[in-house]
């Protein structure tokens, strides 16, 4: 279809965005043209590529955010999940997952390449956005509109990562970086892990014991052992976990690229190759609430730490291969293979307390607890493109699409103490007045390993039709999607009730329990108690079958009407296993297996109008229906760990889907400037949306429930702009300034009755109206930057906040857990010393921000996240 607007004009220093794209190839030209081919790159950083990412934006029929690879680099971000928060109505959650619109990640669907692509998190199906380092990534596109050509399963929008395919020329850089974050200059810990840490691989330190896993794999439970038996088990056991104070390394960074294309007549071929490592250390402090009594006149904690030190340490490897052949520029196919690997290895070291240890009784809690995981993701790809100018120019494309991925936590641990102050200072000596907890869980061990399949292929097909006064185009297709899931997790406990004459006093559980202190002990019980579930170990299986017709119509070079339909033939099923005999969990009853599987088909459509009213200003409209469906595990009753709230969730059986209709309406206007400014407003009607409840528990954290509410809203507007200062002259015309500001409200309303019927159990929620959990009501980023005329520095100063949003939803009269606004402020400057090369220093967090959580006023949670201070040197060949 023919573009429906002119290419907008440019100023001089807007054209240079777009021509920097093509003149990387002239740099071996002669001396006397090397000054202007300098000139003319060094001006293109004063907006990066946002000018070029606009076209593409303006020519879409429905609305949609793009955010190109220049805008990420300039704005310093290193994954995916960072650069997205600077997308307007974009908020991140656990550094990982994205809100759209103030909508949790349930609400979003995450593509890589137009594909559908596995999850390694155990407790969602969506994608940990972090995974994805930004030297790979093209561009982002947010669609916030829903089309008929992607997922129906659509609340907040789409995002589809894009990544770098084969080069126009040469291509061979190198980056390394160096940094280091305030925080770290206090001595941090860490415990005795493995020898290749260093690259996020575990060399078998963590993992279980094969004597143990021998036990499972004959189908017994550790509790069927006699108390020698278990001793021999328990001496095999890893207890060389005890923390040490460190002096922390600094964070290092490595980034290699290289590809280069080749013409021979009508055939073109390309490679490109990219490869990362990242080795980053975060010491914080932190505070943890997890139980308050609430008074007339005050809350007050009543379990939890209220004195944590931890330190993070977190590897990510990368490597990415793309080939592509294209032929007579009308045939085009890709191949690409990506690897990606991340490894979190935390600990924490905990003082605080609970009902029966507390200050009142001259006593303090003591915990000290390991969280190591490595998740992975190996995504294989190949697609084509083809044109056939016989056919009036019509298209078809393809897809192929196979992704693996895997979370690996081969062995988390968690141990308590006991600290009296015998003496009555008023000092809690962690050394001197130390003991080992005398109870059946003085230590727990976690053995957790999940891996995800998916396989995905489609087609579409194009045909434009032109005709006097009216330009349409017809476009169909298909998409199919099959998704695998398996989990197993192994969880025991040392229990020290076992002993009859072991002293419990010290602060090194490796001491106390050392192997000769094990072999010599008097047993009266087993050491190892199981408290493995059934449950903990699930298949699961997804299939999607979607078939749709989308019809483009432009008339007159002043109004666009797009509209279609797509059908969706959805299926899925989760079964939780026994972990002993891998049958059917015993808390399923054969006559409700029906509600472990999930299947629905229906049409969903939209259709969008817009009005072009002249070269720089047009007005959009669009209506689409959509739904959002229940997680893997959320059809099935089985118990797992929230890994961000640390508490326990239960699926529920027979949840609903969510249905959603969305309105949308923005005004766009695009300068001759190459600036821009938009409003735009979003309504999106809800039924049965899918939220989190609690339920009382009697002893530790809340069980989490999920549950369909009656109905809910997100209303709001957004507002975006890009505007440069050349009409003030002088120094200023080398300033700009882009940002954006969302302003949104929602609301779901519960019904107790209701919830305790669909899930059991008893609902005591606090608030039966309120907003959204993770719903933000605003969230503001801007940029200001700047690049000297001499082409020599450019900078820029990055601002970002989110209104607070529910974690945690409040139950017994307690109000909800709010996150609480997050005030980021970075500065990115760069030096271009000559024409292949550039120094980058980074300053994150400039105002020291803690992430915090209140309810009513009170703390609940908070971390320090300290400044983070890194140079980085690039150089192009």
């Amino acid at each position: 279809m023919k573009q429906y607007s002119k290419k907008f004009s440019l100023t001089a220093l807007s054209a240079a965005v777009l021509c920097s794209l093509s003149t990387t190839a002239y740099a071996a030209q002669a001396d006397d043209d090397a000054a202007l081919e300098e000139v003319v790159v060094t001006a293109s950083r004063l907006k990066g590529t946002a000018t070029a990412v606009l076209e593409e934006r303006k020519q879409q029929a429905f609305v949609a955010d793009i955010m190109g690879a220049e805008q990420i680099s300039r704005s310093g971000d290193s994954d995916a999940a960072g650069a997205l928060r600077r997308v307007t109505g974009l908020t991140l959650v656990d550094g990982k997952f994205i809100y759209v619109r103030g909508l949790g990640e349930r609400y979003s669907s995450t593509q890589l390449n137009n594909a559908a692509v596995p999850s390694p998190d155990p407790t969602r199906s969506v994608l940990p956005l972090d995974l994805f380092p930004s030297a790979i990534i093209e561009s982002l596109s947010v669609q916030k509109s829903y089309s008929p050509s992607m997922p129906a399963s659509f609340g907040g929008g789409n995002v589809d990562i894009r990544l770098k395919s084969i080069p126009d020329q040469f291509v061979f850089d190198v980056s390394a970086q160096l940094g280091y974050n305030s925080n770290n200059f206090d001595d941090g810990i860490e415990y005795n892990g493995g020898s290749d840490d260093w690259y996020g691989v575990d060399d078998g330190t963590r993992e279980i014991p094969q004597s143990i896993a021998d036990i499972y794999s004959s189908g017994q439970s550790l509790d069927d052992l006699t108390a020698e038996q278990s001793r021999a088990l328990a001496i095999d056991l890893n207890r060389d976990y005890d923390p040490q104070s460190v002096n922390v390394n600094p964070n290092t960074k490595f980034t290699a690229t290289l590809g280069n294309s080749f013409e021979s007549g009508k055939w073109r071929y390309g490679v490109l190759s990219s490869v990362s490592y990242d080795n980053k250390y975060l010491v914080s402090e932190e505070y943890q609430g997890q139980s308050f009594l609430v008074g007339e006149n005050s809350t007050t904690m009543i379990r939890g730490y209220d004195d944590v030190i931890s330190t993070e340490h977190n590897v990510k490897t990368s490597g990415m291969l793309t080939f592509g052949v294209e032929y007579d520029k009308a045939h085009k196919v890709d191949f690409m293979t990506l690897i990606l690997r991340d490894t979190e290895d935390k600990i924490s070291d905990r003082l605080g307390f609970d009902q029966n240890n507390n200050e009142a009784d001259d006593k303090r809690v003591r915990s000290y607890d390991v969280r190591y995981e490595e998740r992975e993701l190996i995504v294989n790809q190949v697609k084509g493109m083809h044109t056939f100018d016989w056919l009036n120019y019509a298209g078809f494309d393809w897809k192929y699409s196979t992704g693996r991925s895997n979370r690996y936590a081969p062995g988390n641990m968690e141990t308590r103490f006991i600290i009296t102050d015998a003496n009555g200072d008023d000092f809690y000596d962690t050394v001197n007045e130390s003991a080992l907890t005398n109870a059946t869980t003085a230590a727990r061990y976690t053995f957790q390993d999940l891996d995800d399949e998916v396989e995905n292929y489609g087609f579409n097909f194009t045909l434009p039709i032109m005709l006097d006064g009216v330009d349409i185009e017809l476009k169909s297709g298909a998409d199919f999607i099959s998704k695998e899931r398996s989990a197993t997790n192994r969880r025991f406990d040392i229990n020290t009730r076992a002993f009859a004459d072991v002293d419990l006093n010290g602060n090194e559980l490796n001491t106390i329990l050392s192997d000769d202190v094990i072999a010599g002990a008097q047993l009266n019980l087993p050491i190892l108690n199981d408290t493995t579930v059934s449950g903990d170990d699930y298949k699961s299986a997804q299939k999607v079958d979607a078939y749709y017709f989308e019809a483009d119509f432009f008339f007159n070079n002043k109004w666009r009407v797009t509209g279609g339909l797509r059908w969706e033939d959805f299926r899925q099923v989760s079964v939780p296993l026994d972990p002993f005999t891998g049958g059917l969990a015993s808390s399923i009853d054969f006559d409700e297996l029906d509600q472990l599987a999930f299947q629905e088909d229906d049409v969903y459509g939209a259709l969008a109008f817009t009005y072009i009213q002249d070269d720089q200003t047009q007005w959009r409209l669009s209506y689409g229906e959509t739904v959002v469906r229940p997680d893997l595990r959320e059809i099935s009753d089985a118990t797992y760990i929230d890994p961000l709230t640390e508490y326990p969730v239960g699926g529920t059986p027979g949840l609903r889907t969510t249905q959603i209709k969305n309105y949308d309406f923005r005004w766009e206007n695009y300068f001759d400037t190459g600036e821009n400014f938009s409003i735009g407003l979003f309504y999106k009607d809800m039924t049965d949306p899918i939220e989190s409840v609690q339920s009382p528990a009697q002893d530790g954290p809340p069980l989490v429930r999920i549950a369909n509410a009656e109905d809910g809203y997100v209303a709001g507007v957004e507002f975006e702009y890009l505007k440069d200062f050349a009409f003030l002259g002088g120094f200023w015309q080398d300033v700009f300034m882009t940002g954006n500001v969302t302003l949104s409200d929602s609301e779901i309303n519960l019904d107790r009755q209701a919830i305790v019927d669909q899930t059991g159990v008893s609902a005591a929620i606090t608030n039966t109206s309120r907003r959204m959990t993770g719903h933000s009501e605003y969230v503001v980023n801007m940029q200001v930057g700047y690049d000297a005329p001499s082409g020599q520095h450019a900078s820029t100063l990055i601002y970002n906040v989110f209104g607070e949003r529910i974690i945690i939803p409040g139950i017994e009269g307690q109000e909800d857990w709010m996150e609480q606004p997050f005030h980021s402020l970075d500065f990115n400057y760069t030096y271009f010393p000559d024409f292949n090369s550039s120094i980058k220093f980074k300053v994150l967090n400039i105002l020291g921000q803690k992430s915090e959580i209140e309810s009513a006023g009170t703390l609940t949670r908070s971390k320090e996240k300290g400044t983070e201070f890194s140079v980085e040197y690039k150089y192009q060949f």
